[in-house]
């Protein structure tokens, strides 16, 4: 059979820089603090993934994964289940976002955990390899995932109508997942290419009223296929020498400049990367609701806490917060994603806790309700454009006629106000203890504390299972 003739594109700058750090990532050794942040990482994701099972998205996933089989290559987490590894990615994936605990990159606008994570955990468990060699894989999926969607220009990519939650996160999964298949330099340039082919992703997705979509547009599908690109060049398939660069090339495709007004910056792929590690400007959450409610319930604390404020004092809350931000948490009909309801819940509670985030009947209770109603909330133009700094103002008016002013510049958990080793632990434990038990749960968080000593990553697998 003739070979195919197509004339060949020279290798840009950008790819190769791209494909040898990938090639290499799973040998170099991470910086302490950012060896660290990963573990805190690895451990928020796997307590979303834990709880998320079960939650609706993930019972879906995982009754839908039990149903096709598959070479036991990799758990499921939060069942008995073991199938291949693209199979365990996807389900996993869904966990990891069946819900608003997992991670953030405000700058990307991704959650990189809920892919990068599962995707990197099927592939390590498909090949035996050990906790050091997933910690490495995870930290280069958090850089090359992120660097992919500002490259494409973030929030405008977004505003054009794409999913940054699945475009960049898909990239950040395949390349985990090929620098624990040990792909080389040329590998890595055909993993790339693959991982284009199958990178989609429209942002209706904020339209999902069950989530069970969003959870596989965030997590499932870009670690499905980012592993599936990886265990298919492993397997021996070639691609595209540079989908990067060339004729119809990766960048050309998605270019919006005629709606966003700026073309794509392929170079920001290789901008510091081995310099700046991306995962250590990743968010955790404090609280398990979506990203623009994490201000304002900061700040509620806060004021209740200094203040000894009780629901009954509330005459009205106006809070405002970025224009999407509004948009997006506006009397919405899921709890945890529901401005006004969960601003309610942490005057009514004093504290937000994840049982209370999902209660849904709580939805329906009149005085809860009645809160509600006094609480108005706004897109603010200043806050839009102080993005990626999710930044929340609140304005609480008290029956006795005080009035009280708040602005969370630096949400807990970010960058700016990170949260502590100590934090994540007791976040973590929490969600997974009602599902795993204590005693496995606290088992569970120490192990991943200590993940650059395992051996084998298929050791994690009891601990895992429900």
């Amino acid at each position: 059979m003739k070979k195919n003739s197509a004339k060949k594109t020279a290798i840009s700058p950008v790819m190769r820089g791209v494909a040898t750090y990938i090639s290499q990532a799973a040998r170099k050794p991470l910086p302490k603090p950012v060896l660290e942040k990963t573990k805190h990482h690895v451990l928020d994701t796997i307590a979303a993934m834990i709880s998320g099972s079960r939650l609706l998205p993930g019972e879906k996933a995982i009754s839908y994964v039990k149903t096709l089989g598959g070479k036991a290559e990799a758990c499921v987490i939060g069942s008995r289940c073991v199938t291949s590894a693209e199979n365990a990615a996807l389900a996993n994936g869904m966990l990891g976002h069946a819900d608003e605990t997992d991670d953030s990159h405000a700058k990307s606008l991704t959650h990189p955990g809920c892919a990068v994570v599962p995707a990197a955990l099927a592939m390590a468990e498909r090949e035996n390899a050990g906790g050091m060699r997933f910690l490495r894989a995870v930290a280069l999926g958090y850089d090359i995932g992120s660097r992919l969607t500002m490259a494409l220009g973030d929030y405008d990519f977004r505003d054009a109508g794409h999913s940054t939650h699945s475009f960049g996160p898909m990239f950040g999964a395949a390349a985990a997942a090929g620098a624990l298949a040990g792909l080389n330099y040329d590998q890595a340039r055909h993993l790339l290419s693959y991982t284009a082919q199958q990178c989609s992703g429209v942002s209706c997705w904020m339209r999902d009223a069950d989530h069970i979509e969003k959870a596989f547009d965030f997590g499932g599908m870009p670690a499905r296929n980012g592993v599936a690109a990886a265990a298919m060049v492993a397997h021996g398939f070639t691609a595209v020498d540079d989908v990067f660069s060339g004729e119809r090339n990766f960048f050309v495709a998605y270019d919006e400049t005629s709606r966003i007004g700026r073309p794509p910056e392929p170079a920001v792929l290789t901008r510091e990367l081995g310099k700046t590690f991306e995962i250590m400007n990743t968010n955790i959450k404090r609280w398990s609701v979506g990203s623009p409610i994490q201000a304002p319930l900061d700040g509620l604390l806060e004021l209740i806490r200094a203040h000894n404020i009780k629901a009954g004092d509330v005459e009205k809350l106006v809070v405002r917060v970025a224009k999407q931000g509004a948009n997006t948490t506006d009397n919405r009909d899921m709890p945890d994603i529901c401005m006004q309801h969960m601003c309610a819940v942490m005057l009514e509670d004093g504290i937000v806790t994840f049982e209370s985030a999902h209660d849904e009947k709580r939805m329906k209770n009149k005085p809860t309700l009645a809160l509600r109603s006094r609480i108005e909330l706004y897109g603010d133009e200043a806050l839009t454009r102080a993005l990626p700094s999710r930044q929340g103002i609140l304005e609480l008016t008290l029956k006795d006629g005080r009035q009280l002013h708040k602005h969370v510049i630096a949400v807990r958990g970010t960058t700016q106000n990170p949260m502590p080793r100590a934090e994540v632990d007791e976040k973590a434990y929490h969600l997974m203890a009602p599902i795993l038990g204590k005693a496995r749960a606290r088992r569970l968080c120490d192990a991943v504390w200590g993940l650059e000593r395992m051996s084998n990553m298929r050791k994690l697998r009891p601990l895992l299972r429900a």
